[in-house]
């Protein structure tokens, strides 16, 4: 791979992974556009991982308060610690796309849903469907009133994730913008969902790279991970600043701009 493809690919991937635009849209649509050959799983993997280690960082006081809390109710010391609940509220939510990915895996490859008719259909649809919700739901609950039938229902709304184009970040968002959860909220409780996501992604295709032995960490993939980590950083900082005090229309208007374009190429 040369240094610009993969430069591409990793700031597609960091940019577009929180944001709520569909990172695997984009990531189908690149090599589409270009030309190019696809990845590698190893690399997939790496801006992945790198997209990760951005949410780490920046939410680190959420991990610190949720490893804390972790240790006390494990220890019995802590039944209605904050941290603990919120990695309650956490798991609950990611066991469906768990149960949903897994199931997805074994009964088909899923070549069928990677199309460009999909990816235009998930962009415009989803979009408008985030735009009216964000417009008309209420917005004033805090994660601290969340309860685990809303988290579950967040998390149940993280399966449409599993369609191209559809925008794990978008659904989880319009879920929780939905229930009343404030924009910045349902955009950090959204992330925080991402970490065991994406380590569970990541375990099944590094189990496929280990599986056709190209585990091999070479200067591409360090490279990156390294730029998929700063150009996600730099999206959550730019997002999480925005969501303070205006809305996702901005989000919502690129969304269905890329759809219909999508769709004007898929069916002209």
């Amino acid at each position: 791979m040369s240094d610009v493809q993969i430069a591409v690919l990793a700031l597609v991937q960091g940019i577009t992974e929180f944001l709520p635009i569909s990172s695997s849209g984009h990531l189908i649509l690149v090599p589409l556009l270009t030309g190019w050959p696809d990845q590698g799983l190893l690399i997939d993997i790496a801006v992945h991982v790198g997209s990760l280690g951005a949410v780490l960082v920046y939410f680190r006081e959420d991990l610190g308060l949720m490893l804390r809390g972790l240790a006390n109710a494990l220890s019995g010391a802590g039944r209605d610690d904050a941290g603990a609940r919120l990695v309650l509220l956490i798991g609950v939510a990611t066991v469906p796309v768990l149960i949903g990915g897994a199931t997805l895996k074994a009964v088909t490859d899923g070549e069928g849903l990677r199309t460009i008719a999909v990816i235009g259909w998930t962009s415009l649809g989803f979009g408008i469907l985030l735009y009216l919700v964000d417009r008309t739901a209420p917005h004033d609950r805090t994660l601290h009133a969340m309860s685990i039938p809303a988290a579950l229902l967040i998390g149940l709304a993280q399966t449409l994730a599993l369609i191209p184009g559809t925008s794990r970040a978008g659904i989880t968002i319009t879920a929780a913008r939905a229930l009343g959860y404030q924009r910045d909220e349902s955009a950090r409780f959204s992330m925080l969902m991402a970490i065991p996501t994406i380590l569970g992604a990541g375990a099944l295709l590094m189990l496929d790279v280990i599986e056709l032995g190209q585990a091999d960490l070479g200067r591409d993939v360090l490279l990156a991970g390294a730029l998929a980590f700063a150009a996600a950083f730099v999206a959550i900082v730019l997002m999480m600043r925005w969501l303070r005090h205006a809305s996702f229309t901005p989000f919502v208007i690129y969304r269905c701009l890329l759809g219909v374009v999508i769709l004007l190429w898929a069916y002209g």
